[in-house]
């Protein structure tokens, strides 16, 4: 893991996978509120791989809290289930975020935050200065100045009421104009 923006990660663990030939990488780490940089590379090792392979899969990248909501649909895990396992080995991977602050209130008046986000990305080559590749899965982001706010509320009675029943009028042109209830058929909305 890159150490150019967020430090050394000490909670991070690599697992090995495929006797050795590969990791699933874990960590947990805070960003500031600024756009920045996080990335996965080869570059601090004491030894270069002789054919370094940056195929990978992102199961799951999210900022903030998550939301264990129902009925709201956002983009908060929009890479989870990214697979680049086909993609050229020595190819170095661009992910270009936009965070967007995400609020959600209940019926209580809590609130809750946690951010969605967007990606664009791009692969490529890319050569050193002595000529040998280094490739790196690079997560470039920046926070977007909106907010996204989702309040939950109840359905006020006379909604209810005006989606159950039709009102309407019978006999306008006899000049009986009492108001008479019929209900509304559930598949067709016509009486």
């Amino acid at each position: 893991m890159g150490r150019h923006e967020v430090g050394h990660i000490d909670n991070s663990m690599k697992i090995p996978l495929n006797n050795g030939a590969g990791c699933r990488f874990e960590g947990q780490f805070s960003i500031n509120k600024v756009p920045g940089n996080f990335h996965v590379s080869t570059h601090s090792a004491t030894a270069q791989p002789q054919n370094p392979d940056m195929t990978h899969t992102i199961h799951k990248l999210s900022f903030g809290d998550t939301l264990q909501v129902q009925n709201v649909h956002g983009a908060f895990n929009a890479l989870g289930g990214a697979d680049r396992l086909t993609s050229n080995p020595l190819a170095s991977h661009d992910y270009i975020l936009k965070i967007v602050p995400t609020v959600y209130e209940d019926k209580s008046g809590k609130q809750r935050y946690s951010y969605q986000y967007t990606v664009a990305n791009k692969e490529y080559v890319a050569y050193s200065h002595t000529g040998r590749i280094i490739p790196a899965i690079w997560f470039r982001y920046d926070l977007s100045p909106i907010t996204v706010k989702y309040t939950e509320r109840r359905q006020p009675l006379y909604r209810f009421i005006t989606t159950k029943v039709h009102l309407g009028t019978k006999g306008a042109d006899t000049g009986d104009n009492r108001f008479y209830c019929y209900p509304v058929h559930p598949t067709s909305g016509s009486l």
